[in-house]
Protein backbone atom coordinates (compact mmCIF):
# COMPACT_ATOMS: atom_id res chain seq x y z
CA UNK A 1 0.00 0.00 0.00
CA UNK A 2 0.68 3.86 -0.42
CA UNK A 3 0.25 6.72 0.92
CA UNK A 4 2.26 10.29 0.12
CA UNK A 5 0.49 12.59 1.82
CA UNK A 6 0.68 12.07 5.69
CA UNK A 7 0.84 14.69 8.92
CA UNK A 8 2.55 13.83 12.00
CA UNK A 9 2.37 16.09 15.73
CA UNK A 10 5.26 17.92 13.92
CA UNK A 11 2.44 20.09 12.15
CA UNK A 12 -1.41 19.54 12.75
CA UNK A 13 -1.44 15.67 12.90
CA UNK A 14 -1.78 13.83 16.66
CA UNK A 15 0.63 11.15 15.88
CA UNK A 16 4.04 11.37 17.11
CA UNK A 17 6.67 9.94 14.60
CA UNK A 18 6.88 6.86 16.27
CA UNK A 19 3.21 6.10 16.85
CA UNK A 20 3.01 6.46 12.99
CA UNK A 21 5.93 4.40 11.93
CA UNK A 22 4.23 1.89 13.77
CA UNK A 23 0.91 2.22 12.58
CA UNK A 24 2.32 2.31 9.10
CA UNK A 25 3.59 -1.14 9.54
CA UNK A 26 0.85 -2.74 11.34
CA UNK A 27 -1.66 -1.34 8.18
CA UNK A 28 1.26 -2.83 5.17
CA UNK A 29 1.93 0.66 4.06
CA UNK A 30 5.43 0.34 3.08
CA UNK A 31 5.85 3.40 0.49
CA UNK A 32 4.74 6.33 2.28
CA UNK A 33 6.15 10.36 2.62
CA UNK A 34 5.75 12.38 5.73
CA UNK A 35 4.18 15.67 4.26
CA UNK A 36 3.95 18.32 7.16
CA UNK A 37 2.61 21.86 7.01
CA UNK A 38 5.70 24.22 6.27
CA UNK A 39 7.96 21.86 8.05
CA UNK A 40 10.79 18.72 7.23
CA UNK A 41 11.42 18.09 11.16
CA UNK A 42 9.07 15.20 10.85
CA UNK A 43 10.11 13.83 7.59
CA UNK A 44 13.72 13.88 8.91
CA UNK A 45 12.77 12.23 12.07
CA UNK A 46 10.90 9.26 10.40
CA UNK A 47 14.15 8.24 8.09
CA UNK A 48 15.24 6.72 11.94
CA UNK A 49 12.39 4.55 12.03
CA UNK A 50 12.28 3.35 8.45
CA UNK A 51 12.11 -0.80 8.52
CA UNK A 52 13.92 -3.21 5.79
CA UNK A 53 11.79 -3.03 2.60
CA UNK A 54 9.99 0.11 2.80
CA UNK A 55 10.50 3.05 0.63
CA UNK A 56 10.12 6.29 2.43
CA UNK A 57 10.17 9.70 0.91
CA UNK A 58 10.75 12.98 2.49
CA UNK A 59 8.14 15.47 2.21
CA UNK A 60 6.58 18.90 3.28
CA UNK A 61 3.23 20.78 2.24
CA UNK A 62 3.46 24.63 2.16
CA UNK A 63 0.72 26.36 2.64
CA UNK A 64 0.45 29.03 -0.38
CA UNK A 65 -1.21 31.57 -2.56
CA UNK A 66 -1.47 32.60 -5.93
CA UNK A 67 -2.42 35.48 -7.68
CA UNK A 68 -5.83 33.11 -7.97
CA UNK A 69 -5.83 32.11 -4.47
CA UNK A 70 -4.90 29.87 -1.88
CA UNK A 71 -3.10 26.38 -2.79
CA UNK A 72 -1.08 23.44 -1.13
CA UNK A 73 2.47 22.68 -2.69
CA UNK A 74 4.08 19.40 -1.54
CA UNK A 75 7.43 18.83 -2.17
CA UNK A 76 9.00 15.82 -2.43
CA UNK A 77 12.95 14.29 -2.71
CA UNK A 78 14.68 16.98 -2.03
CA UNK A 79 18.04 17.87 -0.08
CA UNK A 80 16.84 19.06 3.03
CA UNK A 81 20.14 21.01 3.26
CA UNK A 82 19.27 23.18 0.65
CA UNK A 83 19.39 26.75 1.33
CA UNK A 84 16.39 28.07 -0.69
CA UNK A 85 14.29 25.52 0.59
CA UNK A 86 15.44 26.15 4.44
CA UNK A 87 14.55 29.50 2.97
CA UNK A 88 11.26 29.50 1.95
CA UNK A 89 10.44 27.14 5.39
CA UNK A 90 11.75 29.57 7.81
CA UNK A 91 9.42 32.43 5.70
CA UNK A 92 6.44 29.71 6.11
CA UNK A 93 7.41 29.46 9.97
CA UNK A 94 7.74 32.78 10.74
CA UNK A 95 4.17 33.25 8.20
CA UNK A 96 2.43 30.86 10.70
CA UNK A 97 3.24 32.30 13.92
CA UNK A 98 2.28 35.72 12.82
CA UNK A 99 -1.04 34.29 11.36
CA UNK A 100 -0.93 32.44 15.56
CA UNK A 101 -0.67 35.45 17.18
CA UNK A 102 -3.28 37.18 14.92
CA UNK A 103 -5.56 34.62 16.06
CA UNK A 104 -4.98 34.65 19.68
CA UNK A 105 -5.51 38.45 19.55
CA UNK A 106 -8.81 37.99 17.68
CA UNK A 107 -10.41 35.39 20.03
CA UNK A 108 -9.04 37.31 23.40
CA UNK A 109 -10.61 40.79 21.68
CA UNK A 110 -13.83 39.21 20.67
CA UNK A 111 -14.74 36.34 22.62
CA UNK A 112 -12.70 37.46 26.10
CA UNK A 113 -10.20 34.12 25.88
CA UNK A 114 -7.55 34.78 27.35
CA UNK A 115 -5.29 31.61 27.44
CA UNK A 116 -2.85 31.09 30.47
CA UNK A 117 0.87 31.28 30.09
CA UNK A 118 1.13 27.04 30.23
CA UNK A 119 -1.17 27.08 27.49
CA UNK A 120 0.44 29.67 25.31
CA UNK A 121 3.90 27.52 26.34
CA UNK A 122 2.57 24.93 24.73
CA UNK A 123 1.10 26.37 21.49
CA UNK A 124 4.91 27.93 20.69
CA UNK A 125 6.61 24.96 21.86
CA UNK A 126 5.39 23.40 18.46
CA UNK A 127 7.29 24.25 15.11
CA UNK A 128 4.05 24.33 12.62
CA UNK A 129 0.75 25.50 15.33
CA UNK A 130 -2.56 25.81 13.73
CA UNK A 131 -5.75 26.33 14.15
CA UNK A 132 -6.65 22.72 15.65
CA UNK A 133 -4.36 23.59 18.48
CA UNK A 134 -5.99 26.49 19.59
CA UNK A 135 -9.31 24.77 19.15
CA UNK A 136 -7.79 21.90 21.58
CA UNK A 137 -7.38 24.29 23.97
CA UNK A 138 -11.03 25.80 23.57
CA UNK A 139 -12.25 22.54 23.93
CA UNK A 140 -10.78 21.71 26.95
CA UNK A 141 -12.30 24.40 28.65
CA UNK A 142 -15.70 22.87 27.21
CA UNK A 143 -16.15 25.93 24.49
CA UNK A 144 -17.88 24.65 21.32
CA UNK A 145 -18.80 21.13 20.40
CA UNK A 146 -16.26 19.80 18.87
CA UNK A 147 -12.72 20.43 16.94
CA UNK A 148 -14.82 21.95 13.46
CA UNK A 149 -17.48 23.94 15.43
CA UNK A 150 -14.83 26.03 17.13
CA UNK A 151 -12.66 26.63 14.15
CA UNK A 152 -15.94 27.94 12.10
CA UNK A 153 -17.53 29.36 14.95
CA UNK A 154 -15.23 31.51 17.27
CA UNK A 155 -11.35 31.12 15.34
CA UNK A 156 -12.66 32.06 11.84
CA UNK A 157 -15.87 34.36 13.34
CA UNK A 158 -19.93 33.84 13.08
CA UNK A 159 -19.52 36.73 10.73
CA UNK A 160 -16.70 36.31 8.21
CA UNK A 161 -13.01 35.29 8.79
CA UNK A 162 -10.59 37.30 10.92
CA UNK A 163 -9.06 40.52 9.36
CA UNK A 164 -5.11 39.77 9.03
CA UNK A 165 -2.49 40.50 6.07
CA UNK A 166 -0.88 37.95 4.41
CA UNK A 167 -0.23 34.62 6.16
CA UNK A 168 1.01 31.97 3.17
CA UNK A 169 4.50 32.36 1.54
CA UNK A 170 3.74 32.54 -2.12
CA UNK A 171 3.39 29.39 -4.56
CA UNK A 172 6.01 30.99 -6.73
CA UNK A 173 8.19 30.73 -3.62
CA UNK A 174 7.42 27.33 -2.64
CA UNK A 175 7.90 25.37 -6.31
CA UNK A 176 10.68 27.30 -6.80
CA UNK A 177 12.55 26.60 -3.38
CA UNK A 178 11.23 22.90 -3.56
CA UNK A 179 12.82 22.76 -7.30
CA UNK A 180 16.05 24.20 -6.23
CA UNK A 181 16.37 21.43 -3.62
CA UNK A 182 15.83 18.92 -6.12
CA UNK A 183 12.82 18.07 -5.64
CA UNK A 184 9.53 17.52 -6.87
CA UNK A 185 6.70 20.34 -6.18
CA UNK A 186 3.12 18.90 -6.42
CA UNK A 187 -0.26 20.60 -6.44
CA UNK A 188 -1.95 18.74 -3.49
CA UNK A 189 -5.68 18.12 -3.58
CA UNK A 190 -6.18 20.45 -6.42
CA UNK A 191 -9.80 20.01 -6.74
CA UNK A 192 -9.84 21.23 -3.00
CA UNK A 193 -9.08 19.17 0.45
CA UNK A 194 -10.95 18.32 3.23
CA UNK A 195 -14.19 20.86 4.45
CA UNK A 196 -12.78 23.02 1.33
CA UNK A 197 -15.37 24.00 -1.70
CA UNK A 198 -14.63 22.39 -4.07
CA UNK A 199 -13.17 24.11 -7.51
CA UNK A 200 -14.86 24.62 -10.92
CA UNK A 201 -13.10 22.99 -13.81
CA UNK A 202 -12.29 26.74 -15.00
CA UNK A 203 -10.76 27.49 -11.73
CA UNK A 204 -9.01 24.59 -11.54
CA UNK A 205 -7.73 25.25 -15.19
CA UNK A 206 -6.55 28.59 -14.53
CA UNK A 207 -4.53 27.57 -11.45
CA UNK A 208 -3.28 24.92 -12.90
CA UNK A 209 -1.56 27.64 -15.59
CA UNK A 210 -0.66 30.00 -13.47
CA UNK A 211 1.15 26.88 -10.71
CA UNK A 212 2.62 25.74 -14.07
CA UNK A 213 3.70 28.85 -15.02
CA UNK A 214 5.71 28.93 -12.10
CA UNK A 215 7.28 25.08 -12.38
CA UNK A 216 4.97 22.65 -10.86
CA UNK A 217 5.91 18.99 -11.96
CA UNK A 218 2.95 17.00 -10.34
CA UNK A 219 -0.36 16.61 -9.55
CA UNK A 220 -1.92 15.13 -6.28
CA UNK A 221 -4.99 13.16 -8.43
CA UNK A 222 -5.68 10.18 -5.69
CA UNK A 223 -7.07 11.89 -2.95
CA UNK A 224 -8.71 10.52 0.10
CA UNK A 225 -11.76 12.58 -0.58
CA UNK A 226 -11.81 12.24 -4.27
CA UNK A 227 -14.33 10.28 -6.54
CA UNK A 228 -13.45 7.99 -9.22
CA UNK A 229 -14.46 10.21 -11.14
CA UNK A 230 -12.99 13.16 -10.14
CA UNK A 231 -9.32 10.87 -10.05
CA UNK A 232 -10.07 9.94 -13.49
CA UNK A 233 -10.15 13.65 -14.65
CA UNK A 234 -7.07 14.89 -12.85
CA UNK A 235 -5.45 11.86 -13.99
CA UNK A 236 -6.04 12.71 -17.47
CA UNK A 237 -5.39 16.64 -16.68
CA UNK A 238 -1.95 15.55 -15.45
CA UNK A 239 -1.50 13.48 -18.61
CA UNK A 240 -2.42 16.29 -20.85
CA UNK A 241 -0.10 18.59 -19.29
CA UNK A 242 2.65 16.49 -18.93
CA UNK A 243 2.66 16.06 -14.96
CA UNK A 244 3.45 13.85 -12.57
CA UNK A 245 0.91 12.09 -10.78
CA UNK A 246 1.13 11.37 -7.02
CA UNK A 247 -1.53 10.26 -4.82
CA UNK A 248 -2.29 10.95 -0.48
CA UNK A 249 -4.44 10.45 2.27
CA UNK A 250 -4.01 13.58 3.96
CA UNK A 251 -3.95 11.53 6.93
CA UNK A 252 -4.05 13.42 10.34
CA UNK A 253 -4.49 11.10 13.05
CA UNK A 254 -7.84 11.77 15.40
CA UNK A 255 -7.94 15.41 14.01
CA UNK A 256 -9.33 13.93 10.67
CA UNK A 257 -11.76 11.03 10.11
CA UNK A 258 -9.16 9.88 7.02
CA UNK A 259 -7.70 6.36 7.38
CA UNK A 260 -3.98 6.04 6.38
CA UNK A 261 -3.68 4.75 2.76
CA UNK A 262 -7.00 6.06 1.67
CA UNK A 263 -6.30 7.08 -1.98
CA UNK A 264 -9.79 7.51 -3.27
CA UNK A 265 -13.35 7.51 -1.49
CA UNK A 266 -14.53 4.69 -3.38
CA UNK A 267 -11.90 2.21 -1.54
CA UNK A 268 -9.94 1.24 -4.54
CA UNK A 269 -6.89 0.11 -4.66
CA UNK A 270 -3.76 2.18 -6.49
CA UNK A 271 -0.84 0.38 -7.35
CA UNK A 272 2.65 1.59 -7.50
CA UNK A 273 2.94 2.03 -11.06
CA UNK A 274 -0.72 4.24 -10.63
CA UNK A 275 1.80 6.76 -9.32
CA UNK A 276 4.37 8.15 -11.64
CA UNK A 277 6.18 10.40 -9.89
CA UNK A 278 7.46 7.18 -7.62
CA UNK A 279 9.37 6.38 -10.82
CA UNK A 280 11.17 9.94 -10.76
CA UNK A 281 12.27 9.74 -6.67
Amino acid sequence: MIDLHIHTAASDGSDSVRELAEKLRKNDIDIFAVTDHDTIDGALEMEKFVWPGARFVKGVEFSCISPLGKCHILGYGYDAADSQLLAALKEGSDLRMAKLEARLAYVRETYQIKFTQEELDWLYSMKSPGKPHIADLMLKRGIGKDRNDVIRNYIHGNSGRMKKGRDRISAQTAITGILHAGGIPVWAHPLGGEGEKLLSQEQFANQLQTLKESGIRGLECHYSRYSQEQVQFLRSMAVKHGLLISGGSDYHGSRKNIALGTLNANGAAVREQDLTILQNL
